[in-house]
């Protein structure tokens, strides 16, 4: 597992070992009863190699989003918890012949593509997916340099027919406990990964907890040169997260809640890990393919609901 040492390959790591299964934890640096992979280096890659050949599947928690990673693995399955759309369309078309990848797992895209499937949308439908993340929780820098990557860019796989830009399209929905909350427009993969094969149309839209960090992001899409500032924001709000699948025009929905994203994230991709070795499933995947909406309550703290709109 590249990334053990952080916050999502850690939880990852301990839910796969609670559940039996021996875990090889890597980093730059040794993790405690793991190896050090600097995944940057030809070395490092040499040794992923090996070590990849020797396992199930390889987990990558790294954040490195590098196409080496992919290529060292070879046909050993692997699982990326990447939400970059361009990293994982590179992925997509990189699988080697009988191996496995399975594009983003975790909260958003994983969960949310899973939520989405569930909805079992009929081609040409639209479904808007809403994710509200705890602004209270301090996260590793790939994820803070992912958010800042997001201003001054359109959003990758847009299903519009315009480029759309990156936290300028402002819409309110509901959040779970009924409250209207402003979310911006962001380049959450689940059309790429599940809106175009499905032939309909996914919308991902972003808001915190806290209105004042909304609203700074949505400063930061308007202003992009003011990107680097969130590297230093402050951590105003709570750690509680929430994803919805809605379909327009329908009262239907699907939601999803839990608390401390890092940690769900680590817990989901070790379900997708889990589930792609025993289905042995092939080729360019998602979690929706690996995991069925009922077995998503096995992260833990993760509660998941249908409602109506």
């Amino acid at each position: 597992m590249l990334g053990a040492r952080g916050a999502v390959g850690s939880a990852a790591a301990v839910a796969l070992r609670r559940v039996g299964h021996d875990v090889v934890g890597a980093g730059r640096s040794a993790p405690e009863d793991g190896i050090a992979i600097d995944a940057t280096t030809s070395t490092g890659l040499a040794r992923l190699r090996r070590e990849a050949a020797r396992v199930d599947v390889v987990l990558d928690a790294s954040g490195i989003e590098s196409a080496a990673v992919q290529a060292a693995v070879g046909a050993t399955p692997l699982v990326d918890v990447s939400a970059t759309a361009s990293h994982l369309e590179r992925l997509a078309a990189g699988v080697p012949e009988g191996g496995a990848a399975l594009l983003g797992a975790g909260i958003a895209p994983g969960l949310s593509t899973v939520l989405v499937r569930a909805l079992h949308p009929q081609p040409g439908e639209e479904i808007d997916v809403t994710i509200v993340l705890g602004a209270g929780e301090s996260h590793g820098p790939a994820a803070v340099e992912w958010t800042a990557r997001l201003a001054g860019n359109n959003v990758y796989a847009a299903p519009e027919s315009a480029p759309v830009a990156n936290l300028r399209q402002r819409r309110s929905f509901r959040t779970p406990d009924g409250t209207l909350r402003e979310h911006l427009r962001a380049d959450f993969p689940d059309d790429l990964l599940i809106g175009r094969p499905l032939g309909i149309e996914v919308r991902s839209w972003l808001a915190l907890d806290s209105r004042i960090a909304t609203a700074a992001l949505r400063l930061v899409g308007a202003v992009p040169a003011l990107a680097p500032l969130l590297r230093h924001a402050p951590h105003l709000g709570g750690r509680a997260w929430s994803v919805t699948a809605a379909r327009r025009g329908s009262t239907s929905m699907l939601t999803a809640t839990g608390e401390g994203q890092s940690g769900a994230t680590g817990r989901l991709a070790a379900i997708a890990a889990e589930r792609l070795v025993e289905l042995q499933l092939r080729g360019a995947v998602t979690m929706a393919d690996a995991v069925r909406f009922d077995e998503l309550e096995r992260a833990g703290d993760v509660r998941v609901t249908a409602g109506s709109t």
